[in-house]
């Protein structure tokens, strides 16, 4: 069985992979997919898999249009999308 990051950290490149180069995911959406009714619950650890994938440069992490780095503290909505 799959533990709750490695199941967000899938649900995260996977909708990525569907939606396409250069388009961009909430962290809410890899959440809905992996927790159904108790995805609030995974907000807090589905932007840590997203920080945890753009410290290994796997995707980047974006508010605005401003690209925000992994090791410091993200505040509001943020978007994660594949490096071009």
């Amino acid at each position: 069985m799959s533990t709750v990051p490695h199941r967000l950290e899938q649900a995260i490149l996977d909708l990525l992979a569907a939606r396409g180069p250069a388009k961009s995911i909430c962290p809410s959406e890899a959440a809905r997919a992996v927790g159904d009714d108790g995805w609030r619950d995974l907000m807090e650890p589905a932007r840590a898999v997203a920080r945890e994938l753009a410290a290994h440069g796997r995707v980047v992490v974006t508010q605005g249009e401003q690209v925000l780095s992994p090791e410091e503290e993200w505040n509001g909505p943020v978007r994660i999308r594949l490096l071009p």
